[in-house]
């Protein structure tokens, strides 16, 4: 599975949750590269300085990082990825390493929200956090590049009918009811 949305759209709460409800692994690069960032590795290092201008990291280095990480053990029984892919190349090769596993993404799950409703969270989630990537100026360009780039993801899982659109808005609880109604369908079509 994938879950996908603009920033601050819940994407890391709703898939930390859905991973303690399934039991699958959550495979988040936001996480990893922050990981990195603290650790400063050198791909912590490299991922900062486009972090921090709010842009993607590259798909060389993003590609590589995903890549290693799902060919660990423990997503063996399936995963749900979060942060990835967000752009058509990315999907590409994303298709290219499952079909090496002979498997497909099930099932991806878009998260919808308004701009400003984003914005406002953002600013909000700065506030408490501190983080150096949420800031007005680099919030509104990060929601940009998901309308000119992750949005072409999402028309490219809607095309091989694997998309579900859920609004992300709204109380916690109820997001991740409308995601777990979403996973039940599907695997009751697969059935």
């Amino acid at each position: 599975m994938l879950i996908i949305g603009p920033p601050g759209s819940g994407k890391g709460t709703q898939a930390q949750r859905i991973s303690e409800r399934l039991g699958v692994v959550t495979v988040s690069t936001g996480d990893i590269f922050r990981a990195n960032v603290k650790g400063e590795t050198p791909l912590g290092i490299e991922a900062k300085k486009y972090l921090d201008a709010g842009d993607f990291v590259p798909d060389s280095v993003t590609n590589k990082m995903v890549r290693d990480r799902l060919s660990e053990y423990d997503v063996e029984n399936g995963f749900l990825l979060d942060g990835y892919p967000r752009t058509t190349a990315q999907v590409d090769y994303l298709d290219g390493i499952l079909a090496k596993r002979e498997e497909k993404l099930d099932l991806v799950l878009q998260l919808t929200a308004d701009d400003e409703e984003l914005v406002s969270r953002l600013l909000g989630r700065a506030k408490e956090t501190g983080r150096s990537d949420d800031n007005e100026t680099i919030i509104r360009h990060r929601l940009d590049l998901y309308h000119k780039q992750t949005e072409a993801v999402a028309a490219r899982y809607a095309e091989r009918g694997v998309l579900a659109q859920i609004n992300g808005i709204g109380a916690i609880e109820v997001v991740s009811d409308l995601l777990m109604a979403a996973i039940v369908d599907v695997a009751s079509a697969v059935r």
